[in-house]
């Protein structure tokens, strides 16, 4: 095992199991973690053993990723056999406040407990945007349109994380359930002034996060680059809302 610490990217492999390049580039000092797809997955105990190799590369561990939000849509590993499967995160907003918020808790912690019971450290979850109504890529991934609604579910998710080892990670930031496009596969704008962007960002004032994945969204009210590249934003979640967790880029 080599000791070293980690660094700032995180990357990807390829297949199913670590060939000796996928071993050689994590274990590059600017290496920090790895973010696994469906790709990389074929059955509960492949991946068991793919993160148990992952792990033993480097200590301190690399941090072992995915993107499952624990609703109807997950980026990279979607729908793994053995998990599972919930209503989207808006099915939540509709449900009786105090029921609500007990469900949010209980799916936090399966979620994270089914992900860490094979060796998964980490996934980017919860969504924090507002659902307006037309966004092609948030929808019903949100949980609410009114901010404090997805304040109060979101804590709940975050507390079920928490429960079974695992941090959470609220996106996209500022805001990202405005805009139309995909920014998948589009990129979008965002044209509000900054004034009308306080409820989006009110979330990331209140919530006790472990991290946070900005947006690929521009919003020309402060920068011409999007929010995941632009350091005018970063500095203001820093600054101004005081986070001092992990920003995912």
């Amino acid at each position: 095992m080599m000791y070293l610490p980690l660094g700032p990217l995180m990357i990807d492999i390829a297949g199913t199991e670590l060939t000796e390049l996928d071993q050689e580039r994590l274990c590059h000092p600017l290496v920090g973690g790895i973010i696994l797809f469906s790709r990389n997955y074929a059955n509960p105990e492949q991946l068991s053993t793919l993160t148990a190799a992952i792990h033993a590369l480097r200590s301190p561990a690399l941090l072992i990723a995915v993107d499952r939000e624990g609703a109807g849509y997950n980026v990279s590993v979607m729908d793994l056999p053995g998990c599972r499967r919930w209503p989207c995160s808006g099915r939540f907003g509709m449900t009786i406040r105090d029921a609500a918020r007990v469900a949010a808790r209980q799916v936090g912690y399966v979620l994270a407990a089914e992900l860490r019971a094979r060796g998964v450290d980490y996934s980017f979850t919860p969504v924090l945007d507002l659902d307006y109504g037309p966004s092609r890529v948030i929808g019903d991934r949100a949980f609410h349109r009114q901010s404090a609604v997805v304040i109060a579910l979101a804590e709940a998710l975050g507390e079920g994380l928490h429960m079974a080892g695992m941090g959470s990670c609220g996106k996209h930031f500022p805001g990202h359930g405005y805009v139309i496009p995909d920014s998948h596969v589009e990129l979008p704008v965002d044209d509000r002034a900054f004034e009308a962007l306080q409820d989006d960002i009110e979330p990331y004032r209140q919530l006790p996060l472990d991290g946070v994945m900005a947006a690929h969204v521009i919003y020309n009210c402060i920068d011409c680059n999007t929010a995941v590249f632009s350091n005018k934003w970063i500095s203001y979640l820093r600054d101004d809302i005081k986070f001092d967790g992990v920003v995912f880029y």
